[in-house]
């Protein structure tokens, strides 16, 4: 399976190769340092300035949350749910660390493929 990766889009010229890259790329927001042992918010969102199409074959499939190799989370979507207009598709995760943690997100688009973030890493403390 071919692995779309994380490109800046301000290096593209064209707006069109922007646009494509940004939608497509799920970005990782959350706070760069964590308590061990309580609820972590980690924010997953489609796309950064371009909205992802939301068409009956063309749409997120599901988004999922890493840390390293271990799979955190997923939240699956339908065709729709977003009332079939584009949209920035957003998930907040609650993670519970234990040490600290190099997470990474990813997402499957019905026409473009598995698509995945940069590594955002989170300092964990007592």
């Amino acid at each position: 399976m071919k692995v779309n990766e994380y490109v800046d889009a301000s290096t593209f010229e064209k707006e069109g190769k922007k646009d494509y890259y940004d939608r497509h790329t799920p970005f990782v927001h959350c706070e760069a340092n964590a308590k061990k042992g309580e609820p972590f918010k980690v924010k997953v969102k489609m796309g950064n300035e371009y909205m992802h199409p939301d068409d009956f074959d063309h749409f997120i499939s599901y988004m999922q949350l890493y840390n390293g190799e271990k799979m955190l989370g997923q939240a699956n979507f339908e065709s729709g749910a977003f009332g079939n207009a584009p949209a920035h598709a957003e998930v907040d995760f609650y993670v519970v660390p234990a040490k600290n943690m190099k997470l990474q997100a990813t997402s499957y688009c019905t026409k473009h493929g598995f698509w995945q973030s940069k590594e955002v890493e989170v300092a964990v403390s007592e």
